[in-house]
């Protein structure tokens, strides 16, 4: 199938599965998520109608920028963002979704002062507790969501989290409830609080069932990933 083939059939999967769920399709955000492919794909992919990419890697998505690869589209940033990396990203992307400790948010908080801007976050969450993922564990959730609301320079946009293969559907409810937890225990930011990001290209249906405002898809979009090495 092309790209815009599969841009139609991941759009109407989404409104398959919202319509399932009682849900408005209107409701749910495709991101599609560019991570390895080519200014011509990012290109195609917006004439083809994606209107938010969401960027892995601070250096691919620095040179995209550079070659204005993302013109007619928002651009988030969606991998694991290290603080030394923040000067590059803050007022760069309408949306950082991978805000997962007090010391990362701070930093964004001085990045983006010194740009006189206001920088939108997802705080990450690591739903399943796993060691080798990325993300604030659900205990220190509150807190951390505290702090991005009282930071001037920060707003609190929702939350995001990858939850372990195969066993979404209960990950996919637990971060349901912890975004309306989350919208309820902070009264003076609710109205800003309107992103839950969860689903990929396996479970992106499943996702929306369970409450998802936005998914970040990638192969089902561009296909199967290229090796980043060639095998010797």
């Amino acid at each position: 199938m092309s790209l815009e083939e599969n841009i139609l059939q991941v759009r109407q999967n989404i409104a398959l599965a919202a319509r399932e769920a009682g849900r408005d399709p209107g409701e749910i955000t495709l991101c599609a998520a560019t991570k390895i492919q080519s200014d011509a794909v990012i290109r195609a992919a917006i004439a083809a109608g994606i209107t938010v990419c969401g960027e892995n890697r601070v250096q691919e998505m620095t040179a995209h920028l550079d070659a204005d690869a993302y013109a007619g589209a928002e651009l988030h940033f969606i991998g694991h963002l290290q603080t030394n990396k923040v000067r590059h990203v803050v007022g760069r992307v309408e949306l950082i979704e991978s805000v997962d400790s007090p010391r990362l948010l701070e930093a964004i908080e001085r990045q983006a002062a010194g740009l006189d801007i206001v920088q939108d976050i997802l705080l990450e969450v690591n739903v399943a507790g796993e060691e080798r993922k990325s993300g604030v564990e659900p205990k220190e959730l509150e807190s951390l969501a505290q702090l991005a609301s009282e930071l001037p320079h920060v707003r609190l946009r929702g939350l995001m989290t990858v939850p372990p293969v195969g066993g979404g559907h209960q990950f996919f409810q637990k971060m349901r409830q912890f975004f309306v937890d989350i919208k309820r225990k902070m009264p003076h930011n609710e109205n800003d609080i309107d992103c839950l990001s969860m689903g990929m290209s396996g479970d992106y249906m499943e996702a929306v069932r369970e409450g998802a405002t936005q998914v970040r898809v990638g192969s089902a979009l561009f296909g199967a990933r290229p090796p980043r090495h060639p095998p010797i």
